[in-house]
């Protein structure tokens, strides 16, 4: 499968500012919130380079795909005919099943 765009819509984007906002909060340093949010964004957008390498999680919802990050986060996408949609970014063993079930 050739490489898609990844698109982080607007809930994806307030995820990372969350998760972002959170570790500057309990670490103290705004510089490794930053650093490990790019980390996140960097690989949301690899994801593309390989749209079905993630673990398919239709337990989740219609095409949802799963995958772990630095084993603090998980990020949610699933595939459309041209993309990627970021769906969600999990943080810190938030129960994101019962989240996103209630989304």
């Amino acid at each position: 499968m050739k490489s898609l765009p990844v698109y982080l819509p607007e809930n994806a984007i307030a995820a990372l500012t969350e998760i972002g906002g959170f570790i500057a909060e309990t670490s103290g340093s705004v510089e490794a919130a930053m650093a490990f949010v790019d980390r996140i964004e960097r690989r949301c957008h690899r994801i593309g380079d390989v749209p079905r390498g993630g673990i398919a999680r239709p337990d989740l919802g219609d095409g949802i795909r799963m995958v772990p990050f630095e084993r603090s986060a998980v990020i949610l996408y699933r595939l459309t005919d041209d993309a990627v949609e970021i769906v969600n970014v999990f943080y810190g063993g938030r129960d994101y099943q019962a989240i996103i079930g209630g989304e």
